[in-house]
Formats: C-alpha cells, sequence, structure tokens
C-alpha cells in the first residue's frame, strides 16, 4: 500500500495497492476505484461499487496488478452531499438528476491523481478495469496507453437495477443491461 498527498498532512490521500508479482514493463491490469464509503465499506445495495472493488481487488491480486482508490466521494461530490443525494434519490430523482439538482455535474470527478500514480509506479500501458468510458478517455488523453479494457459487470440486485440502468443510458457506461 502507497499512499499519494499534495503534503505531508494530508489527512485522505489516495491509495495504490500494488499486487505481489507487479511488473510494469507490461500492460497492468489496473483498477482506479472512486471512494464509495457507503457501498465499499457498508455494503449498500443502492449502488454495484462495494461489489466492483471486491471483484477488482481479485483480478489485481490474480494476475499482479494495481488498484488505485482516488478519494473522491460520491462521484466527487462528497459524503454529505452524497447522502443528500440520497434522499433526492427517495423522493424520485435518479442519481443524475440529484446531482444537478444540488448544483454539481452529474460525475465531477478527476482521474489526474490516478495519472501521477501510474506514472510513479513506472507504469506506462494498462489493461483497465472499468464500465466507465470516462475513464478509459482520461487515461487514452495520458501518457497512459490503454491496451486493454477488462469489464466489470455486476450483475443488477433489485435495490440498484435503476441506478444500473441510469449509469448505462445516461452515462455510458458499459453495463450490457
Amino acid at each position: 500500500m502507497i499512499a499519494y498527498a499534495a503534503s505531508a498532512d494530508e489527512r485522505m490521500p489516495h491509495i495504490a495497492l500494488v499486487a505481489e508479482g507487479f511488473d510494469p514493463s507490461i500492460p497492468v491490469p489496473v483498477r482506479i476505484h472512486s471512494e464509495c464509503m457507503t457501498g465499499d465499506l457498508f455494503e449498500s445495495r443502492r449502488c454495484d461499487c462495494g461489489e466492483q472493488l471486491d471483484a477488482s481487488l481479485r483480478i489485481v491480486i490474480e494476475r499482479g496488478g494495481v488498484l488505485v482508490y482516488l478519494r473522491q466521494e460520491g462521484r466527487g461530490i462528497g459524503l454529505i452531499n452524497k447522502l443528500k443525494a440520497y434522499n433526492l434519490q427517495d423522493l424520485g430523482f435518479n442519481t443524475a438528476e440529484a446531482n444537478t439538482h444540488l448544483g454539481f455535474d452529474v460525475d465531477a470527478r478527476q482521474y489526474e491523481c490516478a495519472i501521477h500514480i501510474l506514472q510513479d509506479l513506472g507504469i506506462t500501458q494498462v489493461e483497465l478495469i472499468t464500465n466507465n468510458p470516462d475513464k478509459v478517455d482520461a487515461l487514452r488523453k495520458s501518457p497512459i496507453q490503454v491496451a486493454a479494457r477488462i469489464p466489470l459487470v455486476i450483475q443488477p440486485h433489485a435495490e440498484n437495477r435503476d441506478y444500473l440502468v441510469t449509469k448505462q443510458e445516461l452515462m455510458g457506461h458499459l453495463l450490457g443491461l
């Protein structure tokens, strides 16, 4: 585990988990995962984040990859605003509408930090573990080459089906629903 921060007193650094057998001279399986306290830690069924994290870790461990854990909760709006968005979702808003109703972009995440972390680790080529075309595009616009995309499709649950459909239809996520 390697912590990355802008300063030594940073309380919430980004983290890189580097698997045994990691070899930066070949395309590295990489998951860029944005923090989701409700899904990653508390196993919320509103999203598929925790299940994606678990599945990604299995791939990273099996194939000698890297997981970059970015501290940008709630697609970049923070935990408090994410909880406000949940309240709006309970009133019938979808995840995208809730974020914009609160005055945020649908997805405010940034991937520059992840790119810097990958470069620091000596990674020049990745097999990106994602369904999100924005992550693929962000890396393709960087010095990091995307050699392949590893799909990460999680079976929907009754509680998150609408959320996943919104991700697919409005955000272009490659879910095959």
